[in-house]
């Protein structure tokens, strides 16, 4: 366990406090927002620009990270930022508002993203790097399971009180801008440069990247396009007859699947190959989302979000574990910052378009059109992309 370092344990702490934050408001954002007026198609569209935000600056700033050398000041500007958002929520229900709160937050992410996932990987090797992404995922699926159970219990003795939570989150918020501190820079392999860096200077990045990466990239934006926000299986139970209780309560159960998997299937990675796992997991997935567009009944959800958090473990620490090793290590954020730029904006196309099938022609068709999809991205995974390290 000794490659479990002083700074991997530090950022893993840090993004499960940030998560209890985020995700004791993660499954009540749906039915907040439908409180409050919103339609399912905008619910989609907020989702998906918040996403976009996030994205076009997770490039940025991924890139600038490396530029300058640094990673801790990322970090910890775009915890707080994210700490900030959560109050904010609640100040006013206006939509322009609420727009403008979600992307805070969704800013705030694309600001450390790639600065801390850099220094995870500096903090590992190519033979490590599936363990520890997976132990940082662990972690933070733990405040993600954490989060949603407190929201429970809060609701279950102050029902339909959203506002009240949504300052509550602002106190674990705090505490991982509180932990950010104890973070040491680790010496760059690369001087600060004093280089001019454009908002868009990723996309150069990525034209000039090796092949194998570029490879994995495309499969996974392809994945991306069609994989809508989890608020749509959280509507499509609650659709199914459940109230708020049971919807939250199935999201902690998913998280809790997702948080016991992420470590051994990262330490799995390491031993059989990162693409093996990361295939899996895209199986995994498609079953789930044929399950959901036939399934009506609550124990066969339950057993679907069994498979949803193994394929959630398999793939989402995996996936830039993949990434940091088939790229030069004074580039890691900003392959990191890039590939994740891309993702948001597919998945603010993702979201939308999902939106739009389920309001024209129901579950079934928009559930039905990703679990396709993904079965399309194994084939490709498959038979294109080669495992390489550099």
């Amino acid at each position: 366990m000794k490659y479990l370092t002083r700074t991997i344990w530090i950022l893993s702490l840090v993004s499960l406090f940030t998560d209890i934050a985020s995700e004791m408001l993660y499954p009540v954002m749906p039915i907040y927002l439908k409180s409050i007026g919103f339609t399912v198609v905008l619910i989609g569209v907020l989702e998906g620009l918040a996403e976009a935000t996030a994205g076009l600056s997770k490039g940025y700033f991924g890139k600038l990270s490396d530029e300058k050398g640094k990673r801790v000041p990322f970090i910890r500007i775009g915890y707080g930022l994210s700490a900030i958002s959560k109050p904010l929520m609640a100040v006013f229900i206006y939509p322009l508002w609420v727009f403008f709160a979600r992307t805070l937050d969704r800013l705030g992410k694309g600001i450390r993203t790639g600065a801390r996932d850099a220094l995870l990987s500096d903090e590992s090797t190519p033979e490590t790097k599936g363990r520890i992404f997976g132990f940082h995922r662990s972690l933070d699926t733990v405040g993600a399971a954490i989060g949603p159970l407190f929201a429970l219990l809060f609701l279950y003795f102050y029902p339909n009180q959203y506002k009240t939570l949504f300052f509550i989150a602002f106190i674990p918020g705090l505490l991982a801008i509180v932990l950010t501190f104890l973070i040491k820079e680790k010496p760059s392999i690369q001087k600060s440069s004093h280089n001019k860096v454009s908002f868009f200077s990723f996309i150069n990045y990525v034209k000039t990247s090796n092949n194998t990466y570029k490879k994995i990239i495309a499969g996974l934006l392809f994945f991306t396009l069609f994989n809508s926000s989890d608020v749509f299986l959280l509507l499509k139970i609650k659709e199914a007859g459940l109230n708020d209780t049971w919807v939250i309560g199935t999201y902690i159960f998913y998280n809790m699947v997702y948080a016991l998997a992420s470590y051994p299937l990262g330490i799995i990675a390491d031993r059989l190959g990162l693409k093996k796992i990361f295939v899996f997991g895209l199986l995994m997935f498609s079953i789930v989302y044929f399950g959901f567009a036939f399934n009506t009944k609550f124990t066969i959800f339950l057993g679907l979000f069994v498979v949803y958090g193994i394929y959630a473990a398999a793939t989402e620490g995996i996936s830039k574990a993949w990434i940091t090793n088939v790229s030069p290590k004074g580039e890691t954020a900003t392959a990191i910052g890039a590939y994740t730029a891309f993702q948001s904006v597919f998945t603010m196309l993702a979201s939308s378009l999902a939106g739009l099938l389920w309001y024209n022609f129901g579950a079934t068709v928009a559930l039905l059109t990703t679990a396709i999809t993904s079965l399309i991205t194994v084939i490709y995974f498959i038979f294109v992309v080669k495992p390489k390290t550099v």
